[in-house]
């Protein structure tokens, strides 16, 4: 069967070839990708059982074209991933060009949130051979994305905001926007996949003619092996892995800080990702080239004033933007994994926390419940209580017992519901009913 991708990243196999950096964030892309070109036709065979295209985006320096990499036919095209709530109808053209060269079996769509999806699904025109897998939705995330932020924060512009046109009132006006061609896409596809049963309710409603397929993803290959332990951890350190944005629930956490100070005045906070309050913490090495009231965002201004009021001056590092590699080592070193955002479908980060065996802590939203049981595989609170937060946290630092045992019974349930070889066969499966 001939099978073409398309996918919102460069994949590391194509990128290293045309000498073009990348990331590993979807590492769970590489991993099914490498399992499909090497999985025979039959035993003994030497032809891949899928005949794998693969479409990405890539910069503008880098022409767009036809590529073959070990016997995988590569497609690249440019789009402005940085205006991803305007739709680009010439990307129709190219990716009827695109099918027409690989005359495609299906078409597998990765991901709702960028105008490219709806411009391959309207090229493909085969609404019974097109497949879009979730990972976000727009839709949801529009609703939700101001997480509880007072209205003077919401309103504000900074200099940075206004220069770029992207305060936080546009920011969520993008959304709705990306969240219209993203309901597009759904209703004219005839199979998606997901993995909870918040993805499942809100494909349903969008497109209840559509068949759901429930796959489940295999994670970055660096979480497979050891273990969190805690006689290895930095005592009272918390680990968030992202924070640059509200629907992310950051100041949730700063609220929560107070509380945990009162009995654990060593406790500690880390941020991976992009950080939009500078160096907190003096680990991040790049610079920024402005002063601060130039690159600032409102967010930003509302975290740095939560950390002046709380005084959680030393008690907060952001990190920058990891690799996994760095991921897994802070997910080691840290004594409990929050993740307070306001919605989630199935967060990857808290996925690997709990494959490494990490107690973990987060907001019950979106379709996180499916992911974690709560008081046996890890604590969940509702969204927003930070309160709550707070407690969770503490209940982990007061014992070490509970502790270990939470994490290891979401280090079981984790190993079931990521085992590569099982989503390799689920993946296949899919294909094949939908191919014939």
């Amino acid at each position: 069967m001939r099978v073409l991708w398309l996918c919102n990243i460069m994949l590391p196999a194509f990128a290293k070839q045309v000498g073009m950096p990348f990331s590993n964030r979807e590492g769970w892309l590489t991993g099914s990708f490498e399992r499909l070109i090497r999985e025979p036709a039959r035993s003994g065979s030497s032809k891949p059982l899928v005949e794998l295209g693969v479409c990405c985006p890539v910069p503008l320096k880098l022409d767009e074209g036809r590529y073959v990499i070990d016997g995988v036919t590569f497609y690249s095209f440019h789009e402005n991933l940085d205006t991803p709530e305007i739709y680009d109808p010439s990307l129709e053209t190219v990716f009827s060009n695109i099918i027409r060269d690989f005359k495609p079996d299906m078409v597998h769509i990765f991901g709702t949130e960028f105008p490219h999806a709806l411009a391959m699904a309207r090229a493909f025109d085969e609404p019974d051979r097109t497949m879009v897998g979730i990972q976000g939705l727009c839709c949801s995330i529009a609703d939700a994305y101001m997480a509880d932020l007072p209205y003077s924060v919401q309103k504000r512009s900074t200099f940075r905001d206004r220069w770029r046109h992207d305060s936080l009132m546009l920011q969520q006006k993008k959304f709705y926007k990306r969240a219209h061609n993203e309901e597009l896409l759904i209703e004219r596809v005839m199979h998606i996949t997901g993995r909870t049963s918040f993805d499942r309710r809100v494909t349903s409603r969008i497109n209840p003619q559509a068949m759901y397929h429930k796959v489940n993803e295999t994670l970055r290959p660096q979480f497979y092996n050891d273990r969190w332990d805690r006689s290895r951890v930095e005592p009272y350190s918390i680990f968030l892995s992202q924070g640059d944005y509200p629907l992310k629930g950051f100041h949730y956490m700063l609220q929560a800080m107070p509380a945990i100070l009162v009995k654990f005045p060593e406790a500690h906070l880390y941020v991976a990702g992009n950080s939009i309050i500078g160096n907190q913490g003096g680990v991040i090495k790049e610079k920024k080239k402005y002063p601060t009231p130039l690159w600032i965002t409102s967010y930003g201004q509302y975290l740095k004033s939560l950390i002046r009021e709380y005084h959680l001056e030393d008690h907060v590092t952001m990190l920058g933007k990891l690799d996994a590699e760095q991921m897994k080592d802070r997910f080691l070193k840290s004594h409990t994994f929050v993740c307070p955002s306001v919605l989630e479908n199935s967060p990857n980060s808290l996925c690997e926390a709990m494959l490494l065996g990490m107690p973990v802590i987060a907001a019950k939203v979106g379709g996180i419940g499916d992911l974690v049981n709560d008081g046996e595989e890890g604590i969940l609170f509702p969204s927003g209580r930070y309160n709550e937060l707070a407690e969770g946290v503490k209940t982990i630092f007061y014992d070490d017992t509970v502790a270990g045992w939470l994490g290891e019974n979401a280090a079981q349930a984790a190993k079931v519901r990521h085992n590569p070889d099982t989503n390799f066969r689920r993946l296949l499966e899919v294909y094949r009913s939908i191919t014939g």
